[in-house]
C-alpha cells in the first residue's frame, strides 16, 4: 500500500468522518463478472455462475442489486449500551454511514429520527440475537437521497443537453435530405442517438424520487455484520442473513428479493438468469451473486470472492453513457485485474475489523484494517467497474 494512499485515508478521517468510535466497519468494493461476449451484453449472469462453478462453488444465492447508496448502521439498544459497548459518550445511540466513513445525513435531526427509527425496528432481532447492539450492512434508497448533486451535475446535464440538441439535428438533418442531400447514413445515427439519451435518461431517473426528511425513505439491510459477541459476516453463510433480516417489520425497511441456485442443475440456472433479465427488464439496476453453502471466512482464505455484481443492459447506459452499445467491442476490452483483488482485500480487511470488535479488541485494533480498507480506495481504479 502507497504512502499517499495511507495519507490520503487519514485525512478523510480526520476531517469527514463520523465519529470514530462508530466507525468499525467499512465495506469492500464488488466485482462485475467476466464481460460477456454475448450480442448486447456487456454483463451477463452466465459469466458469474461459470465463474463460481469453477471456483468448486455449488451453491449460490442471487440478491437484487438496490439501486441507492451503501450504508453501515451501528445500533445500540440505548445511549447507556453505546456508552459501555461502543464508547460513545454524548448520548446518542446509533449512527448510519457512507462506505467512505461520512455521515449519511449531514442534519443531526433527519440522522436522529433515522437511527431512532431503525433501533425500533431492530429491536426483536436484538432479542433474537441476545444482543443490545448491531452493525448491520445496507443500501438507503433512492440513489437520489445521497447522490442528488451527482444525478444533477453529471447525468440531468447529460441528458437535458441531449434533449435539446439531438431533436434539432434530426430535424435539420430530415430538411436537408429533402432538398436532396446525402445525409442518410448520419440521419439514421442521429436518430439511433436520440433514442439512446432517451433511454438513459429514463434509466437514472427510474432511481430518483423526492424525499422530505425521512419521507420516501428506504432501507434494504443484506447483512448482518456484528452482535454481542459474535460477527456473523465471518461465519454465516448469506442463507443465514436472508432468514434472519426477514424478521425486520417497518415500513422504513425493505426486504432483497433473492432466489437460490444449484450450481449442479442447469434447469436452476437457466431460472437464476431469467429471474436477471425480468428484474432488469422491469427497471432494476441486477443482482449481486453469492456463494452460501461455505461461512465468508472460509471463501476468504480461498480466494473467491465474496460476491460479484451482474447489471442490466439499461443501468449499465447509466455507468458508460447513453451510446454505450454502440460501443461494446472496445468495452470489452476493460481490465478487471485491479478491481477483482480489490475486492479480495478489502473483503478480507473486513472480516478482520469485524472479528475483532466481536472479540472485543481495543478501538486502534479494530481500526487498522478499517483504515487499510479506505486507503485502499485511493487506488487509481475504473470508476465504472
Amino acid at each position: 500500500m502507497r504512502e499517499e494512499n495511507t495519507a490520503a485515508a487519514l485525512e478523510i478521517m480526520s476531517r469527514f468522518a463520523v465519529d470514530p468510535r462508530w466507525l468499525v466497519y467499512l465495506p469492500p468494493t464488488m466485482a462485475p463478472p467476466a464481460t460477456s461476449n454475448l450480442d448486447g451484453y456487456l454483463e451477463h449472469p452466465a459469466q458469474a455462475l461459470a465463474e463460481f462453478a469453477s471456483d468448486g462453488v455449488t451453491e449460490l444465492v442471487c440478491e437484487e442489486k438496490h439501486m441507492g447508496s451503501r450504508a453501515i448502521a451501528v445500533l445500540a439498544r440505548d445511549a447507556a449500551t453505546a456508552a459501555k459497548r461502543i464508547g460513545v459518550t454524548d448520548g446518542s445511540s446509533g449512527i448510519v454511514y457512507t462506505r467512505t466513513g461520512r455521515p449519511f445525513f449531514d442534519d443531526a435531526a433527519t440522522m436522529s429520527e433515522l437511527v431512532d427509527r431503525l433501533r425500533a425496528a431492530c429491536g426483536p432481532l436484538m432479542d433474537h440475537l441476545e444482543s443490545s447492539w448491531l452493525v448491520l450492512d445496507c443500501e438507503l434508497l433512492p440513489w437520489s437521497a445521497k447522490a442528488g448533486e451527482l444525478i444533477r451535475s453529471q447525468y440531468a446535464s447529460v441528458g437535458a443537453a441531449a434533449g435539446a440538441a439531438l431533436p434539432e439535428a434530426i430535424a435539420a438533418l430530415e430538411r436537408a435530405a429533402a432538398r436532396g442531400l446525402d445525409v442518410g447514413e448520419l440521419l439514421a445515427r442521429t436518430r439511433t442517438r436520440a433514442v439512446n439519451a432517451d433511454r438513459f435518461r429514463k434509466a437514472y431517473a427510474r432511481y430518483c424520487w423526492p424525499v422530505t426528511g425521512l419521507d420516501g425513505v428506504r432501507l434494504a439491510p443484506f447483512q448482518i455484520l456484528a452482535c454481542e459477541g459474535r460477527a456473523p459476516a465471518v461465519t454465516e453463510p448469506h442463507s443465514w442473513h436472508l432468514a434472519k433480516l426477514a424478521m425486520l417489520d417497518d415500513p422504513l425497511v425493505t426486504a432483497t428479493r433473492h432466489v437460490f441456485v444449484d450450481l449442479t442443475s442447469d434447469a436452476s440456472r437457466d431460472a437464476a438468469t431469467a429471474w436477471w433479465s425480468r428484474l432488469t427488464d422491469a427497471g432494476g439496476e441486477g443482482m449481486v451473486v453469492k456463494p452460501v453453502g461455505q461461512a465468508p471466512a472460509e471463501l476468504a482464505h480461498r480466494r473467491i470472492q465474496p460476491g460479484i455484481k451482474v447489471r442490466g443492459q439499461e443501468y449499465l447506459r447509466i455507468i458508460y453513457g447513453p451510446d454505450y452499445t454502440d460501443n461494446l467491442d472496445v468495452l470489452r476490452d476493460r481490465s478487471l485485474g485491479r478491481k477483482r483483488s480489490m475486492a479480495l482485500r478489502e473483503q478480507a480487511l473486513g472480516l478482520e475489523a469485524l472479528t475483532r470488535l466481536a472479540e472485543g479488541d481495543p478501538l486502534w485494533r479494530v481500526h487498522e484494517p478499517v483504515f487499510a480498507v479506505l486507503a485502499l480506495e485511493s487506488e487509481p481504479v475504473d470508476p465504472r467497474l
